[in-house]
Protein backbone atom coordinates (compact mmCIF):
# COMPACT_ATOMS: atom_id res chain seq x y z
CA UNK A 1 0.00 0.00 0.00
CA UNK A 2 1.31 3.48 -0.86
CA UNK A 3 1.93 6.24 1.68
CA UNK A 4 -1.00 8.26 0.30
CA UNK A 5 -4.30 7.51 2.08
CA UNK A 6 -7.04 5.87 -0.02
CA UNK A 7 -10.42 4.26 0.62
CA UNK A 8 -9.74 0.88 -1.04
CA UNK A 9 -6.96 -1.39 -2.15
CA UNK A 10 -7.48 -3.44 -5.29
CA UNK A 11 -6.83 -7.09 -6.04
CA UNK A 12 -7.90 -7.84 -9.62
CA UNK A 13 -11.61 -6.92 -9.64
CA UNK A 14 -12.05 -6.95 -5.86
CA UNK A 15 -11.91 -3.76 -3.79
CA UNK A 16 -10.87 -4.14 -0.17
CA UNK A 17 -11.86 -1.33 2.23
CA UNK A 18 -9.12 0.40 4.21
CA UNK A 19 -9.62 1.89 7.69
CA UNK A 20 -10.10 5.30 6.05
CA UNK A 21 -13.45 4.17 4.63
CA UNK A 22 -15.19 3.21 7.87
CA UNK A 23 -18.44 4.81 9.05
CA UNK A 24 -19.26 6.44 12.37
CA UNK A 25 -22.89 5.28 12.30
CA UNK A 26 -22.28 1.55 12.74
CA UNK A 27 -19.30 -0.73 13.31
CA UNK A 28 -17.79 -2.64 10.39
CA UNK A 29 -19.65 -0.60 7.77
CA UNK A 30 -18.55 1.91 5.15
CA UNK A 31 -19.25 5.62 5.11
CA UNK A 32 -21.05 7.14 2.15
CA UNK A 33 -18.21 8.91 0.30
CA UNK A 34 -16.19 5.74 -0.46
CA UNK A 35 -19.32 4.01 -1.78
CA UNK A 36 -20.11 6.93 -4.08
CA UNK A 37 -16.48 7.23 -5.12
CA UNK A 38 -16.28 3.55 -6.09
CA UNK A 39 -19.41 3.84 -8.23
CA UNK A 40 -18.12 7.01 -9.87
CA UNK A 41 -14.84 5.26 -10.64
CA UNK A 42 -16.73 2.44 -12.38
CA UNK A 43 -18.68 4.90 -14.51
CA UNK A 44 -15.64 6.91 -15.46
CA UNK A 45 -13.26 4.06 -16.26
CA UNK A 46 -15.79 2.13 -18.36
CA UNK A 47 -18.21 4.58 -19.94
CA UNK A 48 -16.81 8.12 -20.16
CA UNK A 49 -15.31 9.35 -23.42
CA UNK A 50 -14.12 12.68 -24.76
CA UNK A 51 -17.66 13.31 -26.03
CA UNK A 52 -19.76 11.74 -23.26
CA UNK A 53 -19.31 13.22 -19.80
CA UNK A 54 -21.06 12.40 -16.49
CA UNK A 55 -24.01 14.72 -15.85
CA UNK A 56 -25.76 12.83 -13.05
CA UNK A 57 -24.88 10.17 -10.48
CA UNK A 58 -27.52 8.68 -8.19
CA UNK A 59 -26.64 6.24 -5.40
CA UNK A 60 -29.27 4.37 -3.37
CA UNK A 61 -27.96 3.44 0.07
CA UNK A 62 -30.76 1.04 0.94
CA UNK A 63 -28.69 -0.68 3.63
CA UNK A 64 -25.42 -0.25 5.48
CA UNK A 65 -22.59 -1.34 3.18
CA UNK A 66 -20.40 -3.86 5.06
CA UNK A 67 -16.69 -3.24 5.35
CA UNK A 68 -15.76 -6.37 3.40
CA UNK A 69 -14.26 -6.97 -0.05
CA UNK A 70 -16.56 -5.58 -2.75
CA UNK A 71 -17.06 -6.11 -6.46
CA UNK A 72 -18.63 -3.62 -8.85
CA UNK A 73 -21.05 -4.61 -11.60
CA UNK A 74 -22.46 -2.30 -14.26
CA UNK A 75 -24.23 -2.27 -17.59
CA UNK A 76 -25.41 0.19 -20.21
CA UNK A 77 -29.19 0.63 -20.08
CA UNK A 78 -29.33 2.89 -23.12
CA UNK A 79 -26.62 4.10 -25.46
CA UNK A 80 -28.08 6.85 -27.62
CA UNK A 81 -26.57 9.55 -29.77
CA UNK A 82 -26.68 12.12 -26.96
CA UNK A 83 -27.60 10.19 -23.81
CA UNK A 84 -25.87 7.17 -22.25
CA UNK A 85 -27.58 5.56 -19.23
CA UNK A 86 -25.69 3.21 -16.91
CA UNK A 87 -26.75 1.03 -13.96
CA UNK A 88 -24.26 0.13 -11.20
CA UNK A 89 -24.32 -2.34 -8.31
CA UNK A 90 -21.94 -3.05 -5.45
CA UNK A 91 -21.81 -6.69 -4.36
CA UNK A 92 -20.55 -8.18 -1.08
CA UNK A 93 -20.51 -11.95 -0.55
CA UNK A 94 -22.81 -12.37 -3.54
CA UNK A 95 -25.45 -9.90 -2.33
CA UNK A 96 -26.29 -6.45 -3.70
CA UNK A 97 -25.44 -3.88 -1.01
CA UNK A 98 -25.87 -0.63 -2.99
CA UNK A 99 -27.31 0.41 -6.34
CA UNK A 100 -26.68 3.41 -8.50
CA UNK A 101 -27.31 4.93 -11.88
CA UNK A 102 -25.56 7.47 -14.04
CA UNK A 103 -26.39 9.61 -17.04
CA UNK A 104 -23.65 10.64 -19.42
CA UNK A 105 -24.47 13.39 -21.89
CA UNK A 106 -22.78 14.41 -25.12
CA UNK A 107 -20.99 17.74 -25.10
CA UNK A 108 -22.40 20.45 -27.38
CA UNK A 109 -22.60 24.22 -27.76
CA UNK A 110 -24.66 26.42 -25.47
CA UNK A 111 -28.06 27.58 -26.85
CA UNK A 112 -28.61 31.30 -27.51
CA UNK A 113 -30.16 33.64 -24.96
CA UNK A 114 -29.75 34.55 -21.30
CA UNK A 115 -31.07 32.37 -18.46
CA UNK A 116 -31.63 33.37 -14.83
CA UNK A 117 -29.11 32.01 -12.38
CA UNK A 118 -28.42 32.79 -8.71
CA UNK A 119 -26.32 35.93 -8.38
CA UNK A 120 -24.38 34.78 -5.34
CA UNK A 121 -20.76 33.87 -4.80
CA UNK A 122 -20.21 30.74 -2.72
CA UNK A 123 -18.10 31.33 0.41
CA UNK A 124 -14.47 30.22 0.09
CA UNK A 125 -12.29 29.52 3.13
CA UNK A 126 -9.74 32.27 3.83
CA UNK A 127 -6.00 31.50 3.65
CA UNK A 128 -5.79 31.33 7.45
CA UNK A 129 -8.33 28.49 7.53
CA UNK A 130 -6.87 26.72 4.50
CA UNK A 131 -3.51 26.59 6.28
CA UNK A 132 -4.93 23.84 8.51
CA UNK A 133 -6.46 21.64 5.82
CA UNK A 134 -3.33 19.57 5.20
CA UNK A 135 -3.86 17.96 8.61
CA UNK A 136 -7.65 17.86 8.93
CA UNK A 137 -8.55 17.44 5.23
CA UNK A 138 -11.77 19.34 5.89
CA UNK A 139 -13.11 22.68 7.10
CA UNK A 140 -16.56 23.38 8.49
CA UNK A 141 -18.47 26.58 7.83
CA UNK A 142 -21.71 28.20 8.95
CA UNK A 143 -23.44 31.57 8.83
CA UNK A 144 -23.45 31.60 12.63
CA UNK A 145 -19.66 31.46 13.02
CA UNK A 146 -17.83 34.76 13.52
CA UNK A 147 -15.03 33.90 11.08
CA UNK A 148 -17.11 31.70 8.78
CA UNK A 149 -14.78 28.66 8.73
CA UNK A 150 -12.81 26.50 11.14
CA UNK A 151 -11.60 22.87 11.50
CA UNK A 152 -13.85 22.29 14.54
CA UNK A 153 -17.37 21.03 13.88
CA UNK A 154 -18.48 21.95 17.41
CA UNK A 155 -17.92 25.62 16.62
CA UNK A 156 -20.70 25.42 14.01
CA UNK A 157 -23.32 23.42 15.90
CA UNK A 158 -26.03 26.04 15.41
CA UNK A 159 -29.25 26.53 13.42
CA UNK A 160 -27.76 28.51 10.51
CA UNK A 161 -26.77 27.46 6.97
CA UNK A 162 -23.90 24.97 6.91
CA UNK A 163 -21.13 24.27 4.43
CA UNK A 164 -18.02 22.13 4.23
CA UNK A 165 -14.73 22.44 2.34
CA UNK A 166 -13.08 19.10 1.57
CA UNK A 167 -9.66 17.95 0.42
CA UNK A 168 -10.38 14.53 -1.03
CA UNK A 169 -8.22 11.41 -1.09
CA UNK A 170 -8.13 8.80 -3.90
CA UNK A 171 -10.76 6.10 -4.14
CA UNK A 172 -8.27 3.29 -4.85
CA UNK A 173 -4.73 3.03 -3.57
CA UNK A 174 -2.16 3.70 -6.27
CA UNK A 175 -4.68 5.22 -8.68
CA UNK A 176 -4.99 8.95 -9.32
CA UNK A 177 -8.61 9.84 -8.63
CA UNK A 178 -10.51 12.09 -11.01
CA UNK A 179 -12.51 15.29 -10.47
CA UNK A 180 -15.69 13.24 -11.04
CA UNK A 181 -14.81 10.82 -8.23
CA UNK A 182 -13.88 13.69 -5.92
CA UNK A 183 -17.17 15.45 -6.68
CA UNK A 184 -19.18 12.27 -6.05
CA UNK A 185 -17.55 11.84 -2.64
CA UNK A 186 -18.05 15.49 -1.72
CA UNK A 187 -21.65 15.47 -2.93
CA UNK A 188 -22.47 12.56 -0.64
CA UNK A 189 -21.90 14.94 2.24
CA UNK A 190 -25.05 16.81 1.31
CA UNK A 191 -26.73 14.95 4.16
CA UNK A 192 -24.21 16.32 6.62
CA UNK A 193 -24.62 20.00 5.70
CA UNK A 194 -28.41 19.86 5.27
CA UNK A 195 -29.24 17.75 8.35
CA UNK A 196 -26.77 19.25 10.82
CA UNK A 197 -28.38 21.26 13.61
CA UNK A 198 -27.95 22.42 17.17
CA UNK A 199 -27.65 18.84 18.50
CA UNK A 200 -25.49 17.42 15.73
CA UNK A 201 -26.63 15.13 12.91
CA UNK A 202 -29.78 13.15 13.66
CA UNK A 203 -30.64 11.94 10.15
CA UNK A 204 -28.87 9.29 8.07
CA UNK A 205 -29.13 9.53 4.31
CA UNK A 206 -30.65 6.75 2.21
CA UNK A 207 -29.55 8.13 -1.14
CA UNK A 208 -27.82 10.98 -2.93
CA UNK A 209 -28.30 12.37 -6.42
CA UNK A 210 -25.68 14.68 -7.88
CA UNK A 211 -26.10 16.64 -11.12
CA UNK A 212 -23.20 18.36 -12.86
CA UNK A 213 -22.93 21.25 -15.31
CA UNK A 214 -19.15 20.75 -15.44
CA UNK A 215 -16.42 18.88 -13.65
CA UNK A 216 -14.64 20.53 -10.70
CA UNK A 217 -11.10 21.86 -10.78
CA UNK A 218 -8.62 20.19 -8.43
CA UNK A 219 -9.09 18.06 -5.33
CA UNK A 220 -10.47 20.77 -3.02
CA UNK A 221 -14.17 21.69 -3.23
CA UNK A 222 -17.11 22.75 -1.13
CA UNK A 223 -20.70 21.70 -0.51
CA UNK A 224 -23.18 24.26 0.85
CA UNK A 225 -26.70 23.65 2.13
CA UNK A 226 -29.53 25.13 0.08
CA UNK A 227 -32.58 23.62 1.78
CA UNK A 228 -33.77 21.30 4.55
CA UNK A 229 -37.34 20.01 4.90
CA UNK A 230 -38.36 17.37 7.43
CA UNK A 231 -41.46 15.86 9.03
CA UNK A 232 -42.25 12.58 10.79
CA UNK A 233 -38.61 11.51 10.79
CA UNK A 234 -38.09 11.93 7.02
CA UNK A 235 -35.88 14.69 5.63
CA UNK A 236 -35.26 16.12 2.17
CA UNK A 237 -32.13 18.17 1.61
CA UNK A 238 -30.52 20.08 -1.25
CA UNK A 239 -27.02 21.51 -1.58
CA UNK A 240 -24.70 23.12 -4.12
CA UNK A 241 -21.25 21.85 -5.08
CA UNK A 242 -18.63 24.49 -5.86
CA UNK A 243 -14.92 25.06 -6.30
CA UNK A 244 -12.74 28.16 -6.55
CA UNK A 245 -14.32 28.98 -9.92
CA UNK A 246 -17.92 28.81 -8.65
CA UNK A 247 -20.85 26.39 -8.53
CA UNK A 248 -20.74 23.29 -10.74
CA UNK A 249 -23.36 20.89 -9.35
CA UNK A 250 -26.56 20.41 -7.38
CA UNK A 251 -27.14 17.58 -4.88
CA UNK A 252 -30.31 16.21 -3.29
CA UNK A 253 -30.73 13.61 -0.58
CA UNK A 254 -33.44 11.88 1.44
CA UNK A 255 -32.76 10.80 4.99
CA UNK A 256 -34.26 8.94 7.94
CA UNK A 257 -34.25 10.04 11.57
CA UNK A 258 -31.51 8.21 13.46
CA UNK A 259 -31.79 9.86 16.87
CA UNK A 260 -30.62 6.81 18.81
CA UNK A 261 -27.26 7.13 17.03
CA UNK A 262 -27.12 10.90 16.71
CA UNK A 263 -23.59 12.12 15.93
CA UNK A 264 -22.43 15.34 17.57
CA UNK A 265 -19.68 17.68 16.49
CA UNK A 266 -17.70 16.60 19.55
CA UNK A 267 -17.41 13.06 18.17
CA UNK A 268 -16.19 14.32 14.79
CA UNK A 269 -13.70 16.70 16.38
CA UNK A 270 -12.22 14.02 18.64
CA UNK A 271 -11.81 11.67 15.70
CA UNK A 272 -10.20 14.41 13.62
CA UNK A 273 -7.67 15.13 16.36
CA UNK A 274 -6.76 11.47 16.76
CA UNK A 275 -6.39 10.70 13.08
CA UNK A 276 -4.43 13.88 12.42
CA UNK A 277 -1.81 12.65 14.89
CA UNK A 278 -1.77 9.23 13.26
CA UNK A 279 -1.80 10.64 9.71
CA UNK A 280 -5.05 8.79 9.10
CA UNK A 281 -7.90 10.35 7.17
CA UNK A 282 -11.11 10.97 9.16
CA UNK A 283 -14.51 9.80 8.01
CA UNK A 284 -15.61 12.98 6.31
CA UNK A 285 -19.03 11.84 5.23
CA UNK A 286 -20.86 10.27 8.12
Amino acid sequence: MSSTPAYFTRSDDVFVPTPFSLSLWARATLSGPPVCGLMAREVETRYCTDEFVPARLTVDLHRAVPAVPLTVHSEVIRDGKRVRAVAIELHADGAVVARGSALLLKRSTQPPGEVWRPDRDRPLPPPSALATIDETLHLFGSDGHAEGWSPKMTEHQNDTRKRKWVRNIPVVDGEPASPFCYAAMTGEQTSLVTNWGTEGIGFINTDVSITFSRMPIGTDMGVEAESHLSDDGIAAGAAVLYDTEGAFGICTTTALANAHRQISGTVIDKLTDVVAELAVTPDRGR
